[in-house]
């Protein structure tokens, strides 16, 4: 069973940074596509970014694009989340999933995803 755990979140002002990070369990961690999600309070899941199995491509929302940054270390198995110039808006539980059967689709779909973690906070304030 593959294990997806989050850490890096916390509180931050607004236009200041924050790294996400997410630990796999699997040890071919190239076999999946991965992707960031997040969800405030009252609001549906969003797809933030995605990344393909190999690295090669990623997929933004517009909300977060040219601000945010998807990256993968597979050699270590885990996955990244570089977030700057944080705004209000962007407050929300951020969630590492994991997609074993689209390896190289660039969807940010959350149903499109099988494996994730328990989350972990961001709160950003002026």
């Amino acid at each position: 069973q593959l294990q997806l755990v989050e850490s890096g979140g916390g509180a931050a002002q607004v236009g200041t940074s924050l790294t996400l990070s997410c630990v796999l369990s699997d040890s071919t961690p190239n076999t999946y596509r991965m992707g960031w999600f997040r969800q405030a309070p009252g609001k549906e899941r969003e797809g933030v970014a995605t990344i393909v199995s190999d690295g090669s491509a990623r997929n933004y929302a517009e909300s977060v694009k040219g601000r945010f940054t998807i990256s993968r270390d597979d050699a270590k198995s885990t996955l990244y989340l570089q977030m700057n110039s944080l705004k209000p808006e962007d407050t929300a539980t951020y969630y590492c999933a994991a997609d074993s059967k689209r390896r190289f689709s660039l969807s940010r779909i959350p149903a499109d995803f099988t494996y994730w973690g328990q989350g972990t906070q961001v709160t950003v304030s002026s």
